[in-house]
């Protein structure tokens, strides 16, 4: 009994080990498994936060490599900006997934002349791990006490201060053109459904096209 029971025990241990020195590639692994099926192509629903179309984009209040933001000028297109809230580059599979996928289309962003900004509640060095990670070369802004998703209307309310996720936003889209005008939105409500990087440039050039 006591043999037996020192066999599972090593073997227990041995497991723990090998968990431990292949956590990355199996988080990752599991993190592809989550979100195999999460992009769509179209937003679907009635879940709609955030500025109103017509309006002029109220600006963050946000850090960049160490440097305030209060617009998005500097990183606009010459027809505007995606500005792209998400929950989390350091624990949100689902966030993560979709900006790394938006740097692969970057390219087709430029050539539409719409420049990417994308904004997390995390920590600046855990933002810049995670771009350092996956060639991310779009910015990612730090959202300062919360005050840009509360500005703009889309701080998740499901968490209260002192929570870990408190600060998180409701994922979305916003399409802002050259002149600071919001033209499009694209948020829906289930966090594990995004819409997908190109799709998501098809209705930023439809809604830009609008405006011209």
């Amino acid at each position: 009994m006591k043999k037996t029971l020192l066999i599972v025990l090593v073997l227990a241990a041995v497991v723990a080990l090998l968990l431990y020195l292949f956590r990355s590639p199996v988080k990752e692994v599991a993190y592809a498994a989550l979100t195999a099926d999460m992009f769509v192509a179209i937003d679907n629903d009635a879940f709609n936060p955030g500025p109103a179309i017509g309006s002029s984009f109220p600006g963050v209040n946000a850090t960049w490599q160490g440097e305030p933001v209060r617009r998005l000028d500097a990183f606009a297109g010459p027809r505007g900006t995606v500005f792209v809230a998400t929950r989390s580059a350091d624990w949100c599979p689902y966030c993560m997934k979709q900006m790394i996928q938006l740097q692969e289309h970057k390219a087709a962003y430029d050539a539409a002349g719409i420049g990417i900004v994308a904004m997390t509640y995390d920590d600046p060095a855990l933002q810049q791990a995670f771009a350092e990670k996956w060639g991310i070369e779009y910015p990612i802004l730090h959202d300062v006490d919360t005050l840009s998703f509360k500005t703009l209307g889309i701080l998740n309310k499901s968490y209260d201060p002192g929570d870990d996720a408190y600060g998180i936003p409701y994922p979305g889209s916003i399409v802002v053109d050259a002149q600071g005008i919001v033209v499009g939105k694209l948020f829906l409500e289930a966090y594990s459904v995004r819409v997908d990087a190109l799709s998501a440039l098809e209705f930023a050039v439809a809604a830009l096209d609008q405006q011209d």
